[in-house]
């Protein structure tokens, strides 16, 4: 159960020293030239009232739950009233959306109100998205409808319980407040908490103004906040070049292992910190397909779901380009600096291979490494999609076939043509016949990589429905439920696990900006 307000919250937007939430925000990139970004500060609400808290969120974070439950906590929330300590500041980044270059994004309904360093040290970035119109935002309203707001704690929280790297849910109001898009909606404003909120459209901004001191100062920003061990290289932005890479195929593998589809990937929605951000149009893959898109704006197919591991490396090509000035300089000139970066790109597709067929292994139950390991578990997706298999109850259904025949059954029901599962299966069992864990505990590992339970579309997509047209947030509740143990067998939450019939399925999402 979420604790709500019962009043509206004060609409007070000045910067209170009797404050009694107290949050001790550091402002590190509001120490940074004013280029980088724009102070302002929300446009008040006229009636906020808390969806939801992610109290243990909070809690790592060294805050208080319950005082943020207040209507003094509820009004930082919505932007009503400035928090102790913070300075309120829309980031500015530029960005290639589908392939064309805006040489001016920045946050356009979004302001950082500060970062905090969490229990284990770590530095965050707590957002407000949805908080009214900023420097950036190229005559829009600067709002976020409830829908989109659902669909990010839901699918951000979903993503974190499944082990990705990724911003994270911190709380969601409602704004008593409308939005016009295609209809009206229900405004809302997410709370969100990231490593940073760098990304290589921010590198774009200051290189598509020659703006090379700027370039640096960022550089060195970056750095310091996500990859120390840069600073001790000979070449340190050489250095941070390869660590996004690094970080970035490793991110990708892992969304192609669960069947997430971005939907959005521009290089303004790309982190340096290598988190998943900036879920629109999002959705995981029901029927197995690489050509599936989601998202009603990629008309092209641009980031379907087997595009992704290609279009990051063109994104991290980008970032390359911003950072030739830094990298060639300590490489000797133009030409070593350019032969430096195309070394670093050339990377990318060991590291993400690497990272995607270990994935594949630990799904298929192999813990030793095989020649053919690959072309099996390629042999497996082609039959899935041929057979439009679901990706998540395929695997899923395997860990209980690795443990016995019996469960061959289940498997064979989600192929349009068993038997070409049949044929599989032969080859796969005799390769796990080389294995030395016991089938019990083969089964149980498959089950740590494979997940019964996703944030299924037609699911999110109902819980959506019943906030906005009864006010009701019990399905949202008992959705953040299910997916918060994503590996465990939960009998109870049979439901979570099944495919939409063909009358619930979700044929597109939207971005709701």
């Amino acid at each position: 159960m979420h604790p709500t307000a019962d009043a509206p919250a004060s609409l007070d937007t000045s910067n209170d020293s009797h404050n009694s939430i107290a949050i001790d925000f550091a402002n590190t990139y509001a120490k940074l030239p004013e280029r980088f970004y724009s102070r302002t500060t929300a446009m008040p609400v006229a009636a906020p009232r808390l969806i939801k808290i992610n109290e243990r969120l909070v809690l790592q974070l060294g805050l208080d739950p319950l005082a943020l439950a207040t209507p003094e906590g509820i009004a930082i929330l919505a932007g009503n009233r400035v928090a102790a300590g913070s300075e309120p500041i829309a980031l500015a980044y530029a960005g290639h959306q589908f392939g064309h270059f805006v040489p001016q994004l920045g946050d356009g309904r979004a302001l950082l109100l500060g970062e905090v360093i969490a229990q284990g040290g770590q530095r965050y970035d707590i957002q407000l998205k949805g908080s009214g119109p900023t420097a950036f935002s190229r005559r829009g309203d600067g709002r976020a409808a409830l829908g989109p707001v659902l669909r990010e704690y839901i699918l951000s929280e979903a993503m974190a319980a499944l082990g990705v790297p990724t911003t994270r849910a911190l709380a969601a109001v409602t704004t008593g407040q409308k939005v016009v898009r295609e209809t009206v909606l229900p405004g809302a404003i997410f709370t969100r908490v990231a490593a940073s909120h760098l990304r290589v459209g921010t590198f774009q901004y200051f290189a598509a103004r020659s703006d090379i001191e700027g370039t640096k100062l960022l550089a060195d920003y970056a750095i310091a906040r996500h990859y120390p061990e840069a600073a001790l290289t000979t070449h340190p932005y050489r250095a941070f070049l390869d660590g996004v890479i690094s970080r970035q195929a490793r991110l990708v593998a892992q969304w192609m292992l669960i069947g997430f589809i971005h939907g959005v990937m521009n290089t303004d929605n790309t982190s340096i910190s290598g988190e998943t951000i900036d879920y629109g149009p999002c959705a995981l893959l029901e029927a197995y397909d690489p050509a599936k898109v989601y998202s009603s704006i990629d008309q092209q197919g641009r980031y379907a779901y087997g595009n992704q591991p290609a279009m990051m490396l063109w994104n991290l090509t980008r970032l390359a380009e911003s950072l030739l000035p830094l990298i060639a300089k300590e490489s000797g000139g133009d030409e070593a600096g350019l032969a430096t970066a195309r070394e670093s790109l050339a990377s990318f597709e060991g590291i993400f291979n690497t990272a995607l067929h270990a994935g594949l292994r630990s799904k298929l139950g192999m813990a030793t490494h095989r020649e053919d390991d690959e072309a099996l578990a390629v042999d497996l997706l082609s039959r899935m999609a041929a057979n439009r298999a679901d990706f998540t109850l395929t695997f899923r259904t395997l860990c209980d076939a690795a443990a016995s025949t019996d469960a061959d059954v289940r498997v064979r029901t989600l192929f349009a043509d068993p038997a070409s599962y049949d044929e599989w299966a032969g080859a796969w069992r005799r390769r796990l016949e080389s294995e030395s864990a016991s089938a019990q505990d083969r089964a149980a590992a498959m089950r740590a990589a494979n997940p019964s339970i996703i944030p299924r579309n037609h699911l999110v997509q109902a819980v959506i429905d019943s906030a906005i047209e009864r006010e009701d947030f019990r399905p949202f509740e008992e959705m953040l439920d299910a997916i918060s143990r994503p590996y465990d067998d939960r009998p109870e939450l049979e439901r979570y696990t099944r495919p939409a019939r063909p009358e619930e399925s979700v044929i597109a999402t939207f971005c709701g900006t």
